[in-house]
């Protein structure tokens, strides 16, 4: 009996001096797999379009100053043709005046307002809601313990990997 005791000491104290540690693998089998959902927000973009006229400011001949000077020009040449003695000064400033307005009025006459046909076009969004599978939560019991382990598939069984230390 003391042989046993004295080896078992011995044993303890070589252990206890030198420390270690022991580990293996437990497998335990599955007892529940719970599919996690979440809600998403699917945004899905899409055109809509159509056609719009733009209007397209064009001019045709002369500008607008260059008309009213050559009107005003026109307009003195004539009302000096036409008027005579102390009046032709007369015709001739009020025939400048009357040119100057008509050449103006002309040009801007002249002045082409089409309109060009363009595609428009806006984004917007059509909106879903959906429940996606994230994951699974494995649920199985060790020796009294719970143990939770997340997968992307539901398992049968979980590998522990125990350790003791010494």
């Amino acid at each position: 009996m003391k042989k046993k005791t004295i080896a078992w000491m011995a044993m303890i104290l070589s252990v206890s001096a030198f420390g270690g540690s022991i580990s293996w693998n437990e497998t335990v089998q599955v007892t529940r797999s719970v599919p996690v959902y979440r809600d998403v927000t699917i945004r899905t973009p899409y055109q809509v379009c159509w056609k719009r006229c733009v209007p397209a400011v064009y001019r045709n001949g002369v500008e607008e100053p260059v008309a009213a000077i050559i009107g005003g020009v026109a307009g003195g040449v004539i009302g000096h043709q036409i008027g005579k003695g102390r009046g032709r000064d007369a015709a001739t400033i009020g025939g400048a005046a009357v040119g100057a307005l008509v050449g103006a009025n002309l040009a801007e006459s002249n002045r082409g307002s089409d309109c060009v046909v363009r595609r428009v076009c806006r984004t917007h969004y059509r909106v879903r809601k959906e429940r996606r599978l994230i994951r699974y939560r494995n649920i199985a019991w060790y020796k009294g313990h719970k143990i939770v382990k997340w997968s992307k598939k539901p398992l049968n069984k979980i590998v522990l990997h125990l350790q003791v230390s010494y």
